[in-house]
């Protein structure tokens, strides 16, 4: 990676496929779509890749203590008593974040031995807070079907993995995101492709790469849109955002993985789907354990979080999400292709934090300028 100007992002190529398209399909503009929620200028890019909230089918498992509440419409705008998915004790009470029991021994033992063997990353390195809500869900047909796939290309546990391993990024750094940005503590999301392609740039958090790498060009248009609205900023020269995922920022990607210089490899595997779950999580719990603002408030169940969803695909779909529970924001994406149509100037960063000191008050807010270096 001789400069930064040779690097090609995949990042950085605004757009998403829908359904079993291919990743290079291209859809028109998103600005229909968006009538409920805050909405700049959509650009219309290049088709690469769908986003997560193209995916909000709830699919739903029934725990072995609990049952979970079934409904006809969606987690965003359902009329029943509680949430579609959200689990319940069995006198019919929604239960908070913190109550729900899980041992991590047990359920390992619960598993089956092909089970133990392909879920052995998930159980490693899978943040806790995640796992316990989530592990249902992994022990499903289609993600089965997904460890099969990645157990062929080399991807095991932490260090059993195939040696000379080509895919991104490496299998500690999956799951990263779940242990930088507890499930309790989101209260930003940030809405990814897959992860960057190139030896050294992928470390689990979508757009960020780590430090020494060159920053992309994307970011650096993220950086700049920052200075433009809180002025005392001064951008550094890394491209590493784990402080943002560390004060709550769930920079999540819509496919984990992806093939060494092969972007879009690994979509259409199961991915999508467990992505699309993750994201119904954070509907029903994210920001569970952020502060109370009045004594109405309910803590332990999500009240709601900011989506800043950035290109034409992403401002298409975030329409399916409740407006009056969370924030959505929507621009084009930061790429160079894309940035000067609505991203820069969108004011994004400054209206997640008004809404955030609003509905959690000050400690609510993220520290976007507070970038510092990991090694």
């Amino acid at each position: 990676m001789a400069s930064d100007a040779r690097v090609v992002y995949h990042a950085d190529l605004d757009g998403s496929a829908d359904g079993a398209q291919s990743p290079h399909h291209s859809s028109g503009d998103a600005s229909s779509a968006t009538r409920q929620i805050v909405t700049e200028p959509a650009a219309a890019g290049v088709k690469r890749q769908r986003t997560l909230v193209d995916m909000f089918k709830s699919s739903e498992s029934t725990p072995h203590a609990y049952k979970k509440l079934k409904s006809n419409n969606s987690a965003s705008g359902s009329s029943g008593r509680h949430p579609a998915g959200t689990t319940v004790t069995p006198a019919g009470e929604p239960q908070s974040l913190n109550s729900i029991p899980f041992s991590q021994s047990a359920y390992i033992d619960s598993l089956t031995e092909n089970q133990k063997r392909l879920l052995s990353l998930e159980c490693q390195a899978m943040g806790k807070s995640w796992l316990k809500v989530l592990k249902d869900e992994i022990k499903k047909p289609y993600f089965v079907s997904l460890k099969e796939f990645l157990w062929k290309e080399g991807i095991r546990g932490l260090t059993d993995s195939a040696p000379g391993l080509k895919i991104y990024p490496a299998p500690r750094d999956i799951y990263s995101w779940s242990n930088f940005t507890p499930l309790g503590k989101v209260r930003v999301v940030i809405v990814g492709q897959d992860p960057y392609h190139g030896a050294g740039q992928a470390h689990g958090l979508c757009f960020s790469v780590p430090s020494g790498v060159p920053i992309p060009p994307s970011l650096r248009n993220i950086y700049a849109e920052i200075k433009a609205e809180y002025p005392d900023f001064e951008p550094p020269k890394h491209g590493n955002l784990t402080s943002w995922a560390e004060n709550g920022v769930l920079m999540l990607n819509t496919c984990l993985t992806v093939r060494a210089g092969q972007p879009g490899s690994h979509f259409n595997k199961g991915w999508e789907q467990f992505t699309d779950k993750i994201v119904d999580v954070v509907d029903r719990y994210g920001g569970a354990n952020l502060p109370a603002v009045s004594t109405s408030d309910k803590t332990g169940f999500g009240r709601g979080v900011v989506f800043l969803a950035w290109g034409a695909g992403a401002a298409k779909r975030v329409a399916k999400m409740s407006s009056k529970k969370h924030l959505i924001l929507t621009s084009a994406h930061p790429s160079p292709y894309s940035a000067h149509k609505g991203f820069l100037g969108n004011g994004h960063f400054r209206k997640a934090n008004e809404w955030l000191e609003q509905r959690y008050g000050a400690d609510g807010r993220v520290d976007w300028c507070r970038l510092d270096p990991v090694r």
